[in-house]
């Protein structure tokens, strides 16, 4: 529920503007809430209040418990100093809490000293506290004397709470906006609104990592000190994005077209097809046909690669090798490896990110918080840049040690997964399986549960105590690309298991991500059938987590290219006959390229050319038998 590290939060906003729904959202994460209820049960007196109080009700969760202080002024202030610090509580709110402090029935009474009490209250609580209350300060004054007096006790009340609390947000038609702390309160760290809107600059954000775009290697490359031959990469300048945003659950942000994707598939069965059709591809073309808006969609031009490095100590690496995932990091930068090749033949730029390394999870969290922040602020930032250089598909991959037991803690936290279960088989740097690795890694995930069982269960949470900064950096990846209507491709542990944390902090994250094939990979398919995503293939490739799913892209580009250009079947109203354009045009012939006495790994078929020119005489017709005259 710790909004950005602050611990009690004020929510103020007017009627009706959807401040007690935003206050609930600051607490949906927590595994038990205390609601503190201040308003009096007026019974039939008051049938429409009635009703209102029967809606607040029916909205909290089963988990949440809630006790009544209308009773008594000063009871709000002694129920939040007796709060421990693992609880949650939450107010709802203080106008009520207001108008038991003005009854009669409690006066004579210094109210001044009951507030400034509730205001110290609030200032040492050691618990989570959220406090809801009615902004008052923006109406016409009251034309009564108790309308007068009331006005002046709230507005005394929204003061003391609000200098007292670490955090205050003001909800104005639902939109949050932060009023307290200001950005120069707090270097670095910038409250904004709880969705994409909020573009408050942060303080000197982390810089992102270039942008390189790999190229098929020429043959006249010079082979490096290992043999290889590395490839050119150009690099890209982009400018910095910063967000501001406050990550928190509940946000709200943009849905597929929920339209255009079912039209776009209904389209496939209008094509002039000879065959049935596109089969379980289809699904392709409805993907793109909802993250584009349109019924045709385009095949996917522009594509990013971000592979995420970052490690993981402790038994959660058993068995892998010592610096081996920034070998393979540092090889991508350089335009080499599988990864790089790929996307070389993808016409994808490539981007590697370094994500902090993780903590030994079976003993101490694997992030603070504020890494846990900077993280996801980071990978936000990283979506934002690709989508304002015109990428249209993110591919995200990973590569570090010990991803695989952290995705197993993230998805045994999260969907009740039994480690052993998710958990891959360790596979050697000679090629074999290592079982006693595999046993370490289990008991490390173990040990980091039972360690953690007393944590909050709130996505951030997870992450700290879990899921360490790649699959944090990668969940902001995906929360930023939500935001801004950006496909993402996912492919291994890492990716889905931040899929399953960013569906907790916005549910619409999943919508826009797609999975091509699971590799076989147990934590990957358990995933994929939380989060509702359906592999289009079942390769069982196992080439590095990003790497599988530029084997796809080819395919899925052709099956989008090949149901944006056909035709409407003649029977249901398209053409009879085809049409002067082709529906494709050759490739110009390639120039004479660079001269070089090395063998190519491999050759292109010359073009046949008109015949040599000989003097042989030409060859004798058949006769009716068959064979040659003369």
């Amino acid at each position: 529920m710790s909004v950005d590290g602050w611990n009690t939060v004020l929510v103020l906003g007017g009627i009706r503007s959807g401040k007690s729904e935003f206050a609930e959202s600051l607490v949906a994460d927590a595994p038990a809430v205390r609601y503190l209820a201040t308003a009096t049960d007026t019974g039939a007196d008051d049938e429409e209040w009635a009703a209102r109080l029967a809606a607040h009700r029916a909205r909290r969760p089963e988990s949440w418990s809630t006790e009544e202080t209308a009773g008594d002024p000063r009871r709000l202030a002694d129920v939040i100093t007796a709060a421990e610090p693992h609880e949650t509580l939450l107010v709802d709110d203080l106008g009520g809490w207001v108008t038991v402090l003005l009854d009669p029935a409690h006066q004579p009474a210094d109210d001044t000293a009951t507030i400034a009490e509730l205001a110290d209250a609030v200032r040492s609580c050691p618990a989570r506290l959220v406090v809801v209350s009615p902004e008052v300060g923006l109406s016409l004054v009251p034309t009564t004397p108790l309308g007068r007096a009331f006005a002046d006790a709230l507005g005394a009340t929204n003061r003391a709470v609000a200098d007292a609390a670490d955090a205050v947000v003001l909800v104005v038609a639902g939109q949050p906006t932060w009023l307290k702390p200001t950005p120069t309160a707090r270097p670095g760290i910038v409250p904004a609104q709880g969705g994409p809107a909020g573009t408050a600059p942060a303080a000197e954000p982390q810089a992102l990592p270039e942008v390189l775009t790999p190229t098929v290697p020429p043959t006249t490359a010079v082979p490096d000190d290992d043999g290889r031959t590395p490839w050119s990469a150009p690099t890209m300048a982009l400018p910095m994005v910063a967000t501001g945003l406050v990550i928190q659950p509940g946000m709200e942000l943009p849905m597929p077209d929920e339209y255009a994707g079912p039209q776009a598939v209904d389209r496939l069965a209008t094509l002039d097809l000879p065959g049935a059709g596109f089969g379980v591809l289809d699904r392709v073309v409805g993907f793109a046909g909802g993250t584009q808006g349109t019924p045709t969609p385009a095949p996917w031009d522009t594509v990013r690669v971000l592979l995420v490095h970052g490690d993981h100590r402790g038994g959660a690496a058993a068995g892998t090798v010592p610096g081996d995932s920034a070998r393979r990091a540092r090889a991508a930068r350089a335009g080499r490896g599988a990864l790089a090749r790929l996307a070389a033949e993808a016409g994808a730029s490539l981007q590697v990110v370094d994500a902090p390394a993780a903590r030994p999870i079976e003993v101490e969290p694997a992030l603070t918080p504020d890494e846990v922040e900077s993280a996801l602020r980071h990978g936000w930032r990283l979506a934002e840049q690709a989508a304002d250089a015109g990428v249209r598909l993110l591919v995200l991959g990973a590569c570090g040690a010990g991803t695989d037991a952290a995705a197993a803690a993230v998805l045994a936290a999260t969907a009740g997964a039994e480690p052993p279960a998710v958990l891959g088989r360790v596979l050697n740097d000679s090629g074999e399986y290592d079982d006693a690795a595999w046993m370490v890694r289990c008991a490390a995930v173990r040990d980091a549960l039972h360690r953690s069982r007393h944590s909050p269960r709130g996505a951030k949470d997870i992450l700290a105590e879990l899921g360490g900064g790649d699959v944090a950096v990668a969940t902001g990846v995906l929360l930023g690309a939500t935001a801004r209507r950006l496909p993402v491709l996912l492919d291994g542990p890492v990716g889905v298991a931040a899929g399953l944390v960013s569906r907790d902090l916005a549910g619409q994250a999943r919508h826009w991500c797609l999975l091509a094939d699971h590799g076989r990979h147990p934590a990957v398919m358990l995933a994929a059938d939380v989060l509702g995503l359906t592999p289009l293939l079942d390769l069982r490739l196992d080439l590095g987590e990003g790497a599988n799913a530029l084997v796809a892209l080819p395919l899925l580009r052709s099956v989008l290219g090949l149901a944006a250009a056909l035709p409407t079947h003649p029977a249901l109203g398209g053409p009879d006959e085809p049409t002067d354009e082709p529906d494709f045009r050759e490739p110009d012939p390639a120039g004479p390229g660079p001269t070089t006495t090395d063998e190519p790994d491999f050759r292109e078929p010359e073009p046949a050319g008109p015949g040599p020119t000989t003097t042989d005489p030409e060859p004798a017709p058949l006769d009716p038998s068959g064979r040659r005259a003369g």
